[in-house]
């Protein structure tokens, strides 16, 4: 038996413009709010449970200390990387040196979340 990732939760000063940053990045869709604020985001056809985690947008004071130990990797599916890019700033992506030399590029989400866009077109699910 084995695990899989069903959904990944990220801690929020603003959840709702931190889950329709990710909703438009990712093509999810609103799935469920809870009394607490969180916002759970997902496939639109799949939801909870689907082959996609699903992420959960959390609303939280605390301050953030220091780099993330987990950041999100995301690749293009219908557009080269350099037009993902693009849309991606548009969204509200900021850009970050680390000293990268790959081929990808670091981002920084609205609340100042890294996350990776990767060079090889995927699929979509």
């Amino acid at each position: 038996m084995a695990c899989r990732i069903s959904e990944l939760v990220i801690d929020a000063a603003d959840a709702e413009r931190l889950a329709a940053f990710w909703s438009e990045v990712l093509g999810y869709v609103e799935l469920g709010r809870e009394d607490d604020g969180s916002i759970e985001i997902g496939p639109p056809d799949a939801g909870f449970g689907g082959p996609q985690p699903t992420l959960v947008i959390s609303p939280s004071s605390d301050p953030r200390t220091g780099k993330l130990r987990l950041h999100i990797d995301v690749n293009p599916t219908d557009r080269d990387q350099d037009a993902e890019l693009e849309r991606l700033l548009a969204l509200g992506a900021t850009p970050v040196d680390i000293g990268q030399t790959g081929n990808w590029h670091v981002l920084t989400d609205p609340e100042g979340n890294e996350f990776c866009l990767l060079h090889t077109r995927l699929q979509p699910v």
